[in-house]
């Protein structure tokens, strides 16, 4: 073996860097663990709930809530403290070694992650100054619509819509303003278009860095942000959050501050306005043209539709001072959230516009109330906006912002305002003195304070019934800056810290399993050869592992699968070599000559089979989301270490044991006589088993129609795992939840019959934190029947509810398109491969087929076992994980056979080419039935003991696993002899 002394420093320079970088999470874990017990020791000091609150369960419930809290919030306090302390022997600092630890992902220790999009609508409507030009405002809205079921960008939507609507337009009068240098006023719409375009980059990358900053100071441990700005969306995961809706405000506020004067009811024509406003929508709703502001409507008879603006909404009243004088409120009155939708279709009539003036802007305002009957209602202001619709003092003149109190003593906000932001808003309170101005974040009224004096220092507060959490939130808000461009969640994720131990565990066992069976297998197959691919098996984890955590990647439940699948995959090399080693020496060689021989000649087809493999690795970890690319990044690094642990580390064991004139033995009485005289007549079976196929595919494709169970990532909606304390009847659930969702939702059992999963489509269109509380409280009076008298909604959320996902429409069609895509291009990569490789048509058509025959199968299986099995059969990111998995599995196979057909090609000049293709099977046949066993047993176990979580990914491999064997010896192969068949069997390299 040459460069021996290379490859014997890179291995043990990599066992030093791995056992190196692996340290710091021992050390790491080690530590927290310690101080964990030191804060579990210390909150045990407490009474405990039962005894402080004997007889209320809601009230043990909080203080337990709040126990928690307090032990969490010393744990984090303990840890803080110790960011100094010296670890592993002095030789680093706990924070220097928590930075370099394998982290765990949200779907082992619980947490929340969001995909959220980039929205470039508000982008584009603040370059072109908030125009009110018909065409351009209404071109941008349909490109907003059309984005929803288009795969073009909005600027490209956009620049189509307007061409459509005004075609003589031109786009350069609307976004060359003034305060733009940018454009000329003559410039053209593709000059336009290439200025948008590089707005939208730099809006997308200072959204990244706000969020980033914002999230920094979360107070999270190790979060994971992940920017893909060809797609326009930013992937966060947030592990052990469990705050679900200080996440969604936190990270979907864009700090739009603004300053506004309002309308009261000191105002004539505002309250003119209100009573015209509430005739004209009476008249429309009883079909009656409102054709003039005097039009008087006889509604007498008309009882169900009278006053509709006066029963949706309570009007304030004004109130008398302690001089006398009366009092306007800010608020113009309060209506129930339930009202709201209603409320937004009066007023956004035509006809009920017209009765106020053009620069009145109705907005909702917060309602931090904690009493329980006013919870549900929300005040409702008249904003007045200058003639653009714009504020008179935006936020972007706040140098700093703060949690503070006011002089009640009652949690605010404290904000200090730029030069030009202090003489803007002293020239505001100034002329409204006595009069309230709202202030205003995200079109939601925080504050309406009335002002008693002139405000000439800059200061200003937002305040309200804030929690202190929440006023810190909103003050880190506003100190991170304004979002350039809005970002909107479009696919969420939650997962429970009980489903979490449970993935760690389940993948632990799984893992374990499936080493131990591969190393005894290797035993009792190779005998003391065993022990050299054991000894690679081992070094590729380690190598694997440790890679991943010096890279900082994350360890997901995906990635622990792909670390499973590495197992028995990475013994495949040593598969392929040590079977054609004992080939040699069943030919009489020596032990030597067989050994070079065997390495020698394994070349070829471990490297076609590990490159195939791979190409559908770097596409899936190209399309792949979250999950899914922990997985193709697990693998892709595994592939790539098995070629090296495979090939040179086990030819450097193998030198190393025989330089003493000792070798080792690859025979026992179990694989000796295996397919050692293997005469198989596969060729002469090929029309039975075309046949089998073909009545596969048609009962299949028959089965197409009825369906596939498609994952809430491609079908788009809410999907919840629920775990209950007893079985429950799926039946009785679904009418229940059908009840109060106003749809039949989608029920099945995970794992157990006292655990289900519920999807439903229910308000996703709809956007807003309020949409997600109102499915989430449904969901909850929808299950009360199914749980413990009396468990509140808090209880639900943390004890039952395992696991949560929401994904929007948008979101879900561009994963299936990335699916779809990332399918077709491993398919087409695979067979340019196979073409280049071995120089023939023929070679590349037999690989479409058996490829195209695995994938289909494998759908098959899917649509017609999706409501047999006990578990969910869904298509989803991890199902294509596995297609994609399996394509570049069965090529393995494949590309085994192809190399030996190729080879016996040459040395069986003038057979036929059936003779030649039996004889290539069947001397490939006991590796190929090992390679695949090897597999078929790790992802077994992982099917068995990995957990709900991976249960589909693993039952696909299984089915690709069988699948794609059959296909290497009764497809991809019979091929060649089918087409083309007196022609020789591809060009062959001459031997050097």
């Amino acid at each position: 073996m040459q460069l021996k002394g290379l490859v014997r420093f890179f291995t043990i320079a990599l066992i030093l860097i791995c056992l190196y970088q692996l340290s710091f999470t021992w050390f790491v874990r080690s530590h927290e663990k310690a101080i964990e017990a030191k804060a579990s020791s210390w909150i045990k000091k407490f009474p405990k709930a039962d005894q402080v609150y004997p007889s209320n369960k809601e009230e043990q419930l909080l203080y337990n809530d709040s126990l928690n809290d307090v032990q969490k919030a010393y744990y984090k306090k303990l840890l803080d403290s110790t960011k100094d302390t010296k670890l592993a022997f002095g030789l680093t600092t706990y924070a220097s070694a928590k930075e370099k630890e394998l982290m765990l992902g949200l779907d082992l220790q619980g947490g929340m992650s969001v995909t959220m999009e980039v929205g470039l609508d508000g982008l584009i409507k603040s370059l072109a100054n908030y125009t009110k030009d018909a065409s351009f405002n209404t071109a941008l809205n349909n490109a907003v619509q059309k984005k929803a079921n288009s795969r073009a960008d909005l600027i490209t939507l956009f620049k189509d819509e307007y061409a459509t609507i005004n075609p003589t337009g031109k786009l350069a009068p609307l976004f060359a303003t003034r305060s733009n240098g940018k454009l000329k006023f003559d410039a053209s719409d593709d000059a336009v278009i290439s200025y948008l375009r590089e707005q939208s980059t730099q809006a997308f990358n200072n959204t990244y860095r706000i969020l980033r900053t914002r999230i920094d100071r979360f107070g999270l441990a190790s979060p994971n942000i992940n920017p893909d700005a060809t797609k326009g969306i930013i992937n966060i995961e947030l592990a052990g959050v469990n705050d679900k809706e200080r996440v969604r405000s936190y990270l979907q506020s864009t700090a739009n501050l603004q300053f506004f004067e309002v309308y009261t009811f000191e105002n004539k024509d505002f309250q003119n306005g209100i009573i015209a406003a509430d005739k004209a929508i009476e008249a429309s709703l009883n079909g009656i043209t409102d054709t003039t502001p005097n039009t008087k409507v006889d509604t007498s008879k008309l009882n169900p539709n009278k006053n509709p603006l006066l029963k949706t909404v309570q009007f304030t009243q004004p109130y008398q001072g302690k001089n006398g004088q009366y009092i306007y409120p800010a608020e113009i009155g309060y209506t129930f959230k339930k009202d709201t939708s209603k409320l937004n279709a009066y007023l956004a009539m035509p006809e009920v516009k017209s009765k106020f003036p053009s620069n009145l802007v109705f907005m909702y305002g917060k309602n931090e109330s904690e009493d329980s009957k006013n919870k549900d209602v929300l005040p409702i202001y008249a904003i007045k906006t200058l003639d653009n619709g714009q504020a008179e003092l935006e936020g972007d003149h706040v140098a700093n912002a703060a949690q503070d109190f006011d002089e009640r003593g009652k949690v605010a906000i404290k904000m200090n305002m730029d030069k030009l932001g202090t003489s803007i808003w002293a020239k505001m309170t100034s002329k409204n003195v006595g009069k309230p101005l709202a202030i205003v974040l995200d079109n939601i009224v925080y504050s309406a304070p009335n002002v008693n004096d002139a405000i000439t220092t800059g200061n200003s507060s937002i305040s309200g019934n804030y929690t202190l959490k929440t006023a810190q939130d909103l003050a880190e808000i506003l100190e991170s800056g304004k979002l350039p461009a809005p970002a909107k969640i479009v696919q969420e994720q939650s997962v429970g810290p009980t489903l979490g131990l449970a993935s760690i565990q389940g993948g632990a066992m799984a893992f374990g399993i499936s080493f131990l069976v591969i190393f005894a297998l290797m035993l009792l197959y190779f005998n003391t050869g065993g022990w050299v691919a054991n000894i690679a098996l081992v070094l590729n984890l380690l190598f694997t592992i440790g890679i991943l955590s010096a890279l900082g990647f994350t360890l997901t439940a995906p990635g622990i699968a792909g670390l499973v699948l590495t197992i028995g995959m990475a013994v495949d090399t040593n598969v392929i070599i040590f079977e054609r080693i004992k080939e040699e020496l069943t030919k009489g060689k020596s032990y030597q000559l067989a050994v070079t021989d065997g390495y020698k000649r394994s070349m070829s087809p471990v490297l076609d089979a590990h490159v195939t493999t791979l190409l559908t690795a770097c596409i899936l970890a190209y399309f792949g989301l979250g999950p899914v690319l922990g997985f193709a990044t697990t693998q892709i690094i595994g592939i790539l270490l098995s070629l090296f642990c495979g090939i040179l580390v086990s030819r450097l064991i193998t030198d190393i044991y025989t330089s003493k004139n000792r070798h080792f033995e690859y025979f026992t009485k179990l694989s000796r006589g295996i397919f050692k005289h293997a005469a198989f007549k596969f060729i002469e079976f090929r029309k039975y088993a075309y046949m089998l196929s073909a009545v596969v595919l048609v009962m299949g494709i028959a089965s197409f129609f009825n369906g596939f169970d498609e994952g809430v990532e491609f079908a788009g909606g809410r999907s919840y795992t629920i775990k209950f304390d007893k079985a429950v009847n799926i039946e009785s659930v679904r009418d229940d939840l059908k009840k109060v969702f106003g749809e039949s939702p989608i029920i099945k059992t995970v794992d157990s019959k006292n655990q289900i999963n519920i999807t439903t489509s229910y308000k996703i269109k709809e956007q807003g934190n309020n949409i997600d509380e109102e499915v989430e409280g449904l969901l909850f009076k929808g299950l009360e029947k199914q749980l413990p008298a009396g468990t509140s909604l808090k209880e639900f959320d943390s004890q039952y509810k395992q696991r949560s996902q929401t994904v929007l429409p948008t979101i879900s069609d561009d994963l299936k398109a990335g699916a779809t895509k990332a399918t077709i291009f491993a398919l087409i990569a695979i067979c340019l491969y196979i073409f280049i490789r071995f120089r023939d048509w023929r070679y590349s058509l037999g690989t479409i087929f058996s490829l195209l025959h695995d994938v289909f199968v494998t759908l098959i299986v899917f649509s017609f076992l999706r409501k047999v099995v006990p578990f969910p059969l869904e298509i989803d990111q991890h199902f294509i994980a596995a297609v994609l998995t399996v394509i570049g599995f069965s090529m393995n196979d494949t590309v085994i056979v192809y190399d030996r057909i190729r080879e016996d090609s040459q040395i069986m000049k003038g057979a036929d080419n059936a003779s030649i293709i039996n004889k290539a099977i069947n001397q490939t046949l006991s590796r190929t039935i090992m390679t695949s066993l090897t597999v078929f047993l790790t992802i077994l176990i992982l099917f068995i003991f990995g957990g709900e979580v991976t249960r589909g990914f693993a039952f696909a491999m299984l089915i690709g696993v069988i699948t794609g064997t059959y296909s290497s010896i009764f497809v991809a192969a019979p091929v060649l002899v089918d087409f083309a068949k007196s022609r020789p069997l591809g060009r062959v390299e001459k031997k050097k």
